[in-house]
């Protein structure tokens, strides 16, 4: 199975990225999380997603928040899928970072989640890889079925409740 690359601006940013890994190891999808940014280290956010293919990766995760380059930073040196979270920032709560994560130019894709949705980021990183393998498509439909059963076990709860 190809792995998933995780890239975060910032250490700020692992309380989001944390969502992602425990799903990650929920699913036994195997990834790697790195710290690169756009604008202080953008020869190694470069030189990350060029060899993220021949590294063994199958799509990446690029969280960031304010002006939220990363993303379109990793995107433009592969084309591997990149999906882009945008994290929560001082000023705007995350919305500078939820535009410039989704406005991307022609040509240079990034799938964008929620802000803060690094839970979001992980499924659709593992319904890519899961195109194929059918094992993790399996694990991510068991997923699925956990995720309905405990919703209708919360409706029983507030219907025993009222």
């Amino acid at each position: 199975m190809r792995k998933v690359g995780i890239v975060m601006g910032s250490d700020s940013d692992l309380p989001v990225i944390e969502k992602a890994v425990k799903i990650f190891r929920d699913l036994d999808v195997p990834f790697e999380v790195h710290v690169y940014s756009a604008h202080r280290t953008p020869e190694q956010a470069r030189d990350f997603a060029l060899s993220a293919r021949d590294s063994g990766f199958g799509v990446i995760i690029a969280a960031a928040g304010m002006a939220a380059h990363l993303a379109g930073a990793i995107a433009a040196n592969t084309t591997l899928p990149v999906i882009g979270i945008p994290c929560k920032g001082s000023v705007l709560d995350g919305m500078d970072a939820l535009l410039s994560t989704v406005q991307m130019p022609s040509g240079i894709p990034v799938a964008t989640v929620g802000i803060d949705n690094g839970g979001n980021a992980a499924l659709l990183a593992a319904q890519i890889l899961a195109v194929e393998d059918s094992g993790l498509a399996r694990r991510l439909q068991q997923k699925r079925l956990n995720d309905s059963e405990a919703v209708l076990k919360k409706d029983a709860g507030i219907a025993e409740r009222l």
